[in-house]
């Protein structure tokens, strides 16, 4: 089954805990301190030239149901939201209703992704690069997002280590309930491939009012990757690794780090 069909509707209840706002504010600290995107007060406007317009443009990458876009959006920056599950973007557009912000969403997958301009900012979080599964996959990625950087913009990304699926989760079984719906996680690591498979099982209910649930499956796919093959992969798309980072301490990447921040820099020069 296709990932992130059904869960999608659910995957903001089982996600209200995630740190949006922190990491919100990180990303903003690394644009300012490594990048060229600015926020801007007003969208477009008419003293803002087209080479400005491009680096001011930010494309969140894998953006799922859109909270950490509307956010930036809400920070000022120009927002486009990429993702592959249109039911994940049908709620990303239902809160673009509902808030009044000028994002553009659109439905690609990151392989192969597409964009009518350069753009100053590439951000990619919640382990979204890790549904890449093969290192030659992943590279495509990469020299997509460096052809679409503009000279000197920067790729924001996340990922999830072999550490992580092999010692922490991988082989475990993860359980929550509440009210109006709850979840089975199973994990099954696969130590040759470094692939970590997800059985999601989740049980919502059907009305408010009566104790009935309906019941839905989705199987999940990620790859663990270390620091080296990133960096190399990053180094090999034309990009240069300024930062990485353990992303739960910010401080140095150590072996038992189980997810990292990676800033990659745009090597392209203005002609």
């Amino acid at each position: 089954m296709e990932a992130y069909s059904d869960f999608a509707y659910v995957y903001d209840t089982f996600m209200d805990e995630t740190p949006y706002a922190q990491w919100c504010s990180f990303v903003e600290q690394i644009i300012a301190q490594y990048g060229i995107s600015k926020p801007i007060a007003g969208k477009h406007s008419l003293q803002e030239d087209v080479l400005e317009s491009e680096r001011n443009l930010v494309v969140d990458l894998g953006c799922g149901t859109g909270t950490l876009t509307e956010m930036l959006s809400e920070a000022g920056y120009d927002m486009i939201g990429i993702d592959n599950s249109q039911d994940m973007l049908d709620i990303a557009m239902e809160k673009k209703l509902s808030s009044g912000q000028e994002i553009l969403y659109l439905l690609q997958d990151m392989r192969s992704f597409e964009l009518y301009s350069t753009v100053g900012t590439v951000l990619s979080v919640c382990d979204s690069l890790n549904y890449i599964l093969s290192e030659e996959e992943l590279l495509q990625v990469f020299r997509l997002v460096s052809n679409y950087l503009f000279p000197g913009g920067i790729f924001i990304f996340d990922f999830n280590t072999v550490y992580k699926y092999a010692q922490v989760i991988g082989d475990t079984t993860i359980a929550e309930n509440r009210d109006e719906c709850s979840f089975i996680w199973d994990n099954y690591y696969h130590e040759e491939e470094q692939i970590n498979e997800y059985e999601v099982t989740v049980f919502v209910k059907k009305d408010e009012d009566e104790d009935c649930f309906r019941k839905f499956s989705e199987t999940h796919y990620q790859k663990g990757y270390t620091v080296e093959q990133m960096k190399r992969l990053v180094e090999e798309a034309g990009l240069h690794a300024e930062l990485i980072l353990d992303a739960d301490t910010h401080q140095e990447v150590s072996e038992t780090s189980e997810r990292v921040y990676v800033v990659a820099k745009s090597r392209k020069k203005m002609i």
